[in-house]
């Protein structure tokens, strides 16, 4: 059984850890540039902005951050599947783009999964094509999508000897909790899944050394729900309003009654979502690097853009 050496809670704090990623990517994003390759992210929107636009500012400052340039493209909500689609083969084709994030939500009449497939494996950055998914499977973890690898990157922070490590996830969507799962399962931990046809859950929380949650239900897993001494990875951000009507940002975990219990938690906000952001420039930083050796090994020789 591996826990923490005391009940004390410990505090995970994305925000240190986002620092830390992103100076180290700064650094080598000098070097890149140095030698004549400037990594570019696209950003796509459709239609109304406003759902996103706090996420879009973000990515665009931390991309800032890491010595990354970020551009907005934003098409009208009544594009055509045909022309977006062509639009990102056009994208895929240019040389001097490097990344391309797709924004959630889109219009009901384009197809997010088939988006996303047609982004070039090389430029995923998100890591949502199912090539990038799939290579999780083989163990090849360098471009996994973003909120699965940040979360795994926090666990990492604790210490925690991982290899045979019991860890509970629940939720099994395709971007988070699979993704989870393979992960951890790559570091050698022992994984359970959980979801909402899962019975007893409690059963399976209690008895794991680290409880990742990503389901979207505010205050899910409570206190008496955890081992002594666990780490927990709170992946849910959910507005709710209190008493007094105001609208406040929650986990899935109640974090006031698990944070006596715990050994490491996260807080939401300030946890897993500045490391997703700084995990979607790491991806953006990698990604450049293989177009690099592509290019140049296709053309046999150094290539600037």
């Amino acid at each position: 059984m591996q826990v923490a050496a005391t009940h004390e809670h410990k505090d995970l704090n994305g925000r240190a850890v986002a620092d830390q990623i992103l100076a180290d990517i700064h650094d080598q994003m000098e070097s890149l540039k140095s030698h004549g390759w400037k990594p570019k992210l696209i950003s796509i929107t459709v239609g109304d902005t406003s759902a996103v636009e706090v996420y879009v500012r973000n990515q665009k400052r931390t991309a800032e951050r890491a010595g990354i340039a970020f551009e907005e493209r934003n098409f009208s909500a009544d594009v055509s599947d045909t022309e977006l689609h062509a639009a990102l083969a056009a994208m895929n084709a240019d040389p001097s783009v490097t990344g391309i994030i797709i924004q959630r939500p889109v219009p009901s009449h384009l197809a997010i999964k088939k988006l996303q497939s047609a982004v070039h494996p090389l430029k995923d950055v998100e890591g949502m094509h199912p090539a990038s998914i799939g290579n999780i499977v083989y163990n090849q973890l360098d471009l996994a999508p973003c909120t699965a690898a940040a979360s795994v990157e926090l666990l990492k922070r604790t210490g925690l000897r991982l290899q045979g490590l019991e860890v509970t996830v629940v939720g099994h969507s395709e971007i988070v909790g699979k993704p989870i799962a393979f992960l951890l399962m790559s570091e050698g931990c022992t994984v359970t899944v959980c979801h909402h046809m899962t019975r007893n859950l409690a059963v399976h929380s209690r008895q794991a050394d680290a409880v990742f949650v990503a389901v979207g239900k505010p205050g899910l897993i409570t206190g008496d729900m955890i081992k002594p001494g666990a780490a927990v990875i709170d992946i849910g951000i959910n507005q709710i309003q209190t008493e007094s009507g105001e609208a406040r940002i929650v986990g899935d975990v109640d974090y006031h009654s698990c944070r006596p219990i715990a050994g490491w938690i996260t807080p939401v906000p300030g946890g897993v979502g500045p490391v997703t952001v700084a995990t979607l420039m790491r991806n953006t930083l990698v990604a450049a690097r293989r177009q690099r050796q592509h290019y140049e090994a296709e053309f046999g020789k150094p290539m600037a853009v």
